[in-house]
Order: structure tokens, then C-alpha cells, then sequence
């Protein structure tokens, strides 16, 4: 039997998963784990070999998370995909207020370059980009969601245009705007 299209069946399943069908949730996690893992080993691909929190788990948590929430109107694959990397953020910041709480310091500087790796030195560089993003959302939320895709996710610029359905340029542009607006919220 010939493999089914996965970006089509994304969006079909992901409608089954928001109307309560438990088999959708599997048949998904089977056409989108291998492009999970590779968010995930992008987003820890600098971290420490004996770190913790793993891109397995990292997927397995954020899968978990997503399959959970059959509230979400889910519109297709990109949609899908877009909350996943917002889901790797926020369990990346759980895991770095977790560090925190055992560990305090200060003075450290925050570079906004892709493929942020989640160690002890930079715990309080997440925590201060998750604060200024959610800062970012109020003045530009397709900037937030490019800063998210592009510095949490490790995704490229065409991927991250593939993601939102927009033109690379509108991207770089936004990528450009929202570091140097990200810049200026965290020199304070």
C-alpha cells in the first residue's frame, strides 16, 4: 500500500484530534515526528551532550502538549507546526525557570542568534527573551511568531516563510526589526 501525502493527511488528522479522535492522535504523531525531532534537535543541537533535557524528550513533551489541547482550531499543517514551535518555547522556558530556581546570577548578555541551546550559562537569556517576546506580541505578533520559529524552533528563513505563508523578505525584515526592538527591551 503507497505511503499517504503527510501534508495533507496533517490537516485532515488534526481536525479528527480537535473533534475528540483519540486514532488521529497516533496515525499524527507517526507522519510528524521525524519533522518534530528535527525542530527539536535544532533547538538543542549546541546543548551539552549530558544535558537533561534531550530533543527526544523535547518532542515527546511538546507532542504531548499539543495532542492535549483539542480545544485548538487547528487549520492545517503550518498551524500545527507554528504552535509546536511555540510549545518547544515554553517547555525550553519551564525547563530554564526550573535551572533558575536553583541557581541565581546576573550580568549575563543575551544574543539573539538561532539555534539558542538551553545550558546553565544562558537559563536567565531565555527567561529574558520569553519576558521581552511576550512584550513583543503586543507591538508586532507575526514578529513575536518569526523570533519564536527562527530562535527557539532554529528554523531557517524560507522555512519560517513556508510556516506563515509569507514572502522570505517580509521575514528577513521582521527578523531584522523584531532583534533590533529585542535588543533595545533587554539592554534595560
Amino acid at each position: 500500500m503507497p505511503e499517504p501525502e503527510p501534508r495533507a493527511d496533517v490537516t485532515a488528522l488534526l481536525r479528527k484530534l480537535s473533534e475528540g479522535d483519540t486514532t488521529a492522535r497516533d496515525q499524527l504523531f507517526t507522519i510528524v515526528y521525524q519533522e518534530l525531532r528535527r525542530l527539536a534537535r535544532r533547538t538543542m543541537q549546541a546543548e551539552r551532550r549530558d544535558h537533561t533535557l534531550q530533543a527526544t524528550a523535547l518532542v515527546h513533551e511538546a507532542f504531548l502538549r499539543l495532542a492535549g489541547k483539542t480545544a485548538i482550531d487547528w487549520e492545517d499543517r503550518k498551524h500545527f507546526f507554528a504552535v509546536a514551535a511555540q510549545t518547544m518555547r515554553r517547555i525550553l522556558v519551564d525547563h530554564a525557570r526550573a535551572l533558575s530556581a536553583t541557581k541565581r546570577d546576573g550580568g549575563l548578555r543575551t544574543e539573539l542568534t538561532p539555534n539558542i541551546a538551553l545550558t546553565e550559562e544562558n537559563v536567565h537569556d531565555i527567561l529574558a527573551v520569553d519576558e521581552a517576546l511576550s512584550r513583543l506580541k503586543t507591538v508586532d505578533s507575526r514578529q513575536r511568531q518569526v523570533v519564536e520559529l527562527r530562535y527557539f524552533a532554529g528554523l531557517s528563513n524560507d522555512e519560517t516563510a513556508a510556516v506563515l505563508g509569507v514572502d522570505v523578505r517580509t521575514i528577513k525584515r521582521d527578523w531584522q526589526v523584531a532583534r533590533a526592538w529585542l535588543h533595545s527591551q533587554l539592554a534595560d
